[in-house]
């Protein structure tokens, strides 16, 4: 995981292995890196509650899989926030997992600036798992960032 800042703050980009020459092979919005951390793999169970409204309120959803679009299941774009109970999680601003991308490990996101959102639109989102195959490579995402 890439952000645009340091102290993992800005734009987040997740990279599967591979060579990245240039930051808009990756979309990124800037040609620079503030900081980086690795997704820890994970193998067992996959469970995320969203809800509508900020501090758990409003309807509520539970997924133990990816949502490619969530207005189709809610028939609204916002999330406000989520308990992400098992799993490590992936939230896009746009639906069919476009846009800027958000990272989620186990916790409570009581806000959607918690998880580095300014707004609480959220289009679609994963599993990391699942988006590690859909990039053809099923171990843990892993990084090299060349300084030179």
């Amino acid at each position: 995981m890439l952000y645009e800042h340091p102290s993992y703050r800005g734009f987040q980009y997740i990279l599967g292995i591979g060579d990245y020459r240039d930051y808009q092979r990756w979309m990124g919005y800037s040609d620079s890196i503030g900081s980086c951390r690795m997704i820890p793999e994970h193998r067992g169970s996959y469970r995320i509650r969203v809800y509508e409204r900020g501090n758990f309120g409003g309807q509520m959803m539970d997924f133990t899989d990816g949502c490619p679009n969530v207005y189709e299941q809610f028939r609204f774009n916002d999330i406000h926030s989520c308990n992400v109970q098992d799993g490590h999680w992936i939230f896009y601003e746009e639906s069919n997992y476009g846009g800027r991308q958000y990272y989620l490990r186990p916790g409570e996101y009581r806000r959607y600036c918690d998880w580095g959102a300014m707004s609480p639109k959220i289009g679609s989102f994963r599993r990391v798992v699942d988006y590690i195959q859909s990039a053809g490579n099923e171990s843990t995402l892993a990084m090299s960032i060349n300084t030179q």
